[in-house]
């Protein structure tokens, strides 16, 4: 993707979380029924785009969990401060289940929550490394992030019509699965669905699309589009995105990927000469058994 225009929307994405955020932070949120240990603390990755609504069931299951809050975009931190941060009367603001805003220290927390964020950066190993360091040992990462099928019946629509593709190409879960072994997690569990999104009208669909994200399509088309261009696609979406069993609504397809790993116990590697950090050395020392 081109990285300057991912830098530009990161910073200029409206504040609201999408719809389709919340309801992927539901679905996400579920799945840690089959964690058997709560977290003593966890940090929510940028939660005004990830979803609002979403931290308060994450609140609701870690009740007594210090959360830390850590917004990115520097025009979000207000909000997410705002929108976050219990009343004063709030048992939560004085006991365990404190909140805390801004970036956690590295090893400090045992859960990492970072939905519908990955797939709009373009570094993303960077990001999962820098996940890596805020975990520690035996820490577990949960994020969400769309697929390559998502915008799938736009993207043949755009091909059949010889226009340069609608979005930039999305990654597949496996190949996170193996960027999360680079970084140095272990155990990743990848699971995807797909969810298929109806509108009524075509104007209604490209309204959605805006509020997910941009084309970071480095050979996306770089000039204005005109009148002419606009109303031609919307005849074509009613034309060709129509499912007449659904009373002549519009789909779309967003393909979703559940990514889930552990932080494990540090290696030192085998050489001549080695060189442990204090943070993994003390690491390895808490990990280790007396012979």
């Amino acid at each position: 993707m081109d990285p300057v225009a991912a830098a530009r929307w990161h910073h200029a994405a409206p504040a609201p979380s999408p719809w389709l955020h919340e309801e992927v932070a539901r679905r996400m949120e579920g799945r840690l029924q089959w964690i058997r240990q709560p977290p003593a603390s966890w940090c929510h990755w940028d939660p005004v785009r990830g979803g609002l609504q979403a931290h308060a069931l994450l609140r609701q299951r870690y009740p007594d969990a210090l959360c830390h809050v850590y917004e990115t975009t520097p025009a979000h931190q207000a909000t997410a401060q705002e929108a976050l941060t219990p009343p004063w009367w709030s048992a939560a603001r004085w006991k365990g289940g404190a909140t805390q805003f801004g970036p956690p220290p590295e090893g400090a927390v045992q859960m990492l929550w970072a939905n519908m964020a990955l797939h709009m950066h373009s570094q993303p190993q960077e990001l999962l490394a820098q996940w890596h360091r805020t975990l520690g040992v035996d820490g577990y990462l949960m994020f969400s992030c769309l697929g390559p099928d998502t915008l799938r019946e736009l993207r043949t629509l755009y091909a059949a019509l010889g226009w340069p593709s609608p979005s930039h190409q999305y990654t597949d879960m496996h190949d996170w699965g193996d960027m999360l072994v680079h970084t140095g997690f272990a155990e990743p569990v990848m699971d995807m669905e797909r969810i298929t999104l109806t509108f009524a009208s075509p104007q209604r669909l490209l309204q959605e699309l805006r509020e997910l994200g941009r084309n970071l399509h480095p050979q996306r088309f770089a000039a204005l589009r005109g009148r002419g261009w606009h109303g031609q696609l919307l005849e074509q979406i009613t034309q060709r995105l129509a499912v007449p069993s659904e009373d002549g609504q519009l789909a779309l397809t967003f393909e979703i990927i559940y990514g889930h790993a552990f932080k494990p116990a540090p290696r030192v590697r085998v050489a001549s000469e080695s060189a442990v950090s204090l943070q993994d050395m003390r690491a390895m020392l808490r990990g280790s058994t007396p012979s």
